[in-house]
């Protein structure tokens, strides 16, 4: 596990980033960032990001810059 190393997994709607997020907190997962907008990131930019049990950091993220 690092900061500088992040697995990213593509989901299809915001629902399934919320799903992921939750179901990370519910089995030890530690919260590193709540589902939500990043407008930073561009438009239409939807993510989570949490670190497993042992350190990984994970995120989910949804795309919709319509």
């Amino acid at each position: 596990p690092g900061n500088g190393t992040m697995t990213s997994f593509a989901a299809r709607s915001r629902a399934a980033v919320d799903a992921f997020y939750a179901a990370a907190l519910q089995h030890g997962g530690r919260d590193e960032g709540k589902p939500g907008l990043r407008p930073h990131y561009g438009p239409g930019f939807y993510a989570a990001y949490v670190r497993d049990p042992d350190g990984n950091k994970l995120n989910a993220v949804f795309h919709d810059p319509g």
